[in-house]
C-alpha cells in the first residue's frame, strides 16, 4: 500500500536534509546541488529563479542594482517547495513583488544565531539591500525542549545532543524561545541599518498555529511522520494555537521595543486561506499553494512592490 507521503508529496524524496559540516555555522547545503526539485550556488544558497529566466544567488547569477533579502531556514529554503520556481522567494520576484530582485537567504535547520551568523559571514557577497524579510522563530522554540546543558550562551542548536525524556513547560519554552530570537534580531537590526535596508520580523507559519484542524490529507501526512519522529511527544504542548498566539504577542512586544515591524504570518495565512486550501506538507514546510499565500501575503502586508 502506498504511504500518504509516496502518493501527495513524491517530490519530498529529493528534500533529503544532507548538509554539509561547516565551521561556524556547523551545517550547511552543499554547494552546486542540482536535482529535480532544488538549485544550490557555489556556496549552497538556493537560487531564485526570475522573470525572462533571469537567476538570483548570493554567490552567483543575479541582476546588477540593489535586491531583497529573504532570510530564515528550512521553511525560507523551501523545503516541500516542487521546484525552485515555487519558494517563497521565487514567488516575490515573479509575482507579488517584482520590483526587485530578491535572494534566499536560507539554512535548512538553522536557530536564530546560525541564521544572524549566515547574513554575517556572507554579507560582503551581497549587492545593495533594499529590504529584509527575517522569517522565523519555530526552530529556537522546537530547540527549548533541550536542557540547560545543551543550550549553551546562544541557544540549542539542532544535533548538539540526545533527545530529553522530558521537556520544560510551555510558558518557560516560550520565554527562552523569545529572549533568543530577540536578542539576535537586535544584530539584525544593526547589521539592517548600517546597510540602510528595512528590516522586518515575520513569524513563520506552524501548521497548529493557523488552523486548529488539519485538512484530512494535511492529517495522514503528520500521523505518518508520527511514527517515524518524535515530534508530536516532544512539541504537542507548543503545537497549540493558543501557544502560536502567545508566542506571537511577545515577539510583537520585543520587535516594538526595538522598532522592528512585526508580522504573525500564521494569522495572515489563516485568513488568506480557503478552508479547503492545502497549505502543509508537514507541521513547518508548506506545499506550493501555501508558499505563494505566505508571499502574497508578505507583500501586501508589508507594502512590498
Amino acid at each position: 500500500m502506498t504511504s500518504p507521503r509516496a502518493a501527495y508529496t513524491p517530490h519530498m524524496e529529493h528534500y533529503t536534509f544532507v548538509l554539509e559540516d561547516q565551521p561556524y555555522l556547523g551545517y550547511f547545503q552543499y554547494g552546486g546541488e542540482k536535482t529535480p526539485v532544488h538549485t544550490t550556488d557555489r556556496h549552497g544558497f538556493r537560487v531564485t529563479p526570475g522573470p525572462g529566466g533571469q537567476r538570483a544567488t548570493v554567490g552567483d547569477d543575479r541582476p546588477e542594482g540593489p535586491a531583497r533579502v529573504l532570510a530564515g531556514s528550512s521553511a525560507v529554503f523551501g523545503v516541500g517547495a516542487t521546484g525552485d520556481a515555487a519558494t517563497i522567494s521565487a514567488r516575490l520576484w515573479n509575482a507579488h513583488a517584482p520590483r526587485l530582485p530578491w535572494l534566499n537567504v536560507a539554512g535548512q535547520s538553522h536557530n536564530s544565531a546560525q541564521e544572524l551568523l549566515l547574513f554575517t559571514l556572507f554579507q560582503h557577497e551581497l549587492p545593495p539591500v533594499e529590504d529584509i524579510v527575517l522569517l522565523s522563530g519555530v526552530n529556537n522554540l522546537v530547540l527549548s525542549r533541550l536542557p540547560e546543558a545543551q543550550q549553551g550562551r546562544h541557544g540549542a542548536y539542532f544535533d548538539c545532543g540526545p533527545a530529553p525524556d522530558a521537556v520544560p513547560p510551555p510558558d518557560r519554552r516560550l520565554a527562552h524561545a523569545t529572549e533568543l530570537t530577540l536578542r539576535h534580531l537586535r544584530g539584525w537590526k544593526v547589521l539592517a541599518d548600517g546597510l540602510g535596508a528595512r528590516l522586518t520580523f515575520v513569524l513563520q507559519p506552524l501548521a497548529p498555529w493557523v488552523r486548529e484542524e488539519p485538512l484530512p490529507r494535511e492529517k495522514l501526512l503528520f500521523d505518518e511522520l508520527d511514527e517515524v519522529s518524535n515530534f508530536r511527544r516532544f512539541h504537542h504542548d507548543i503545537a497549540t494555537l493558543p501557544v502560536g498566539r502567545a508566542y506571537a504577542r511577545q515577539l510583537a512586544a520585543g520587535c516594538a521595543a526595538l522598532d522592528v515591524p512585526f508580522l504573525d504570518m500564521n494569522v495572515a495565512l489563516g485568513e488568506a486561506a480557503a478552508p479547503q486550501d492545502w497549505l502543509f506538507i508537514d507541521r513547518v514546510h508548506c506545499t506550493d499553494l501555501g508558499y505563494d499565500l505566505v508571499a502574497q501575503q508578505l507583500a501586501d502586508r508589508l507594502d512590498l512592490v
